[in-house]
C-alpha cells in the first residue's frame, strides 16, 4: 500500500520546507480551484479596502503547493507576490517597513471609505472592521530588516 504524500514534508536545496502534491486527483483539483479563487480574491483585495490581499496569497500558495507545482512556481516567481510568500514561509513574520506600509495604506483606505459613506451605521461598521484588521496585523511578528 502506498504511503500518503499529503502529510510528508521535504526540504529543498535552500532548506525551505515544501509540501508535496496530494495523492488524490480529486483533492488536487479541489486545492487548485481554491487556489485560483484565493488569487482572484487577493487581486480584488488590492482595490477593495476591507478585503485583505496577503492572507489570500498565502492561501493560494498553500493550495498550489498541494495541487500544481507549475502554478506554485508561477506564484513564487511573481515579482510582487513571490517575496511576500517566501518571507512568510521562511520567517513566519513581516519586516517592520512592510508593516508600516500596511498600516498607512489601510488607514488611507478605511478613512476614505468612511468619509464616502453617508450612513452612520456603515461608517461605524467600517471603523470596527478597520480596528479588528489593525489588531490582527499588529499580532503578526515583526522581523528586523
Amino acid at each position: 500500500m502506498q504511503e500518503p504524500l499529503n502529510e510528508e514534508l521535504h526540504h529543498d536545496e535552500r532548506g525551505v520546507t515544501q509540501i508535496r502534491l496530494h495523492d488524490s486527483r480529486l483533492m488536487r483539483s479541489l486545492y487548485l480551484a481554491v487556489g485560483f479563487a484565493a488569487v482572484i480574491l487577493a487581486v480584488a483585495g488590492v482595490v477593495l479596502p476591507v478585503l485583505p490581499t496577503t492572507p489570500f496569497l498565502l492561501l493560494a500558495a498553500a493550495c498550489f503547493a498541494r495541487s500544481s507545482k507549475r502554478f506554485h512556481d508561477l506564484l513564487l516567481a511573481n515579482r510582487i507576490a513571490g517575496p511576500i510568500i517566501q518571507e512568510w514561509v521562511e520567517y513566519r513574520s513581516i519586516r517592520r517597513q512592510v508593516k508600516r506600509w500596511v498600516y498607512l495604506l489601510m488607514a488611507l483606505s478605511f478613512v476614505s471609505s468612511i468619509l464616502l459613506m453617508s450612513s452612520v451605521w456603515h461608517q461605524i461598521m467600517l471603523a470596527v472592521l478597520g480596528i479588528v484588521l489593525t489588531l490582527f496585523i499588529w499580532r503578526i511578528p515583526v522581523r528586523k530588516d
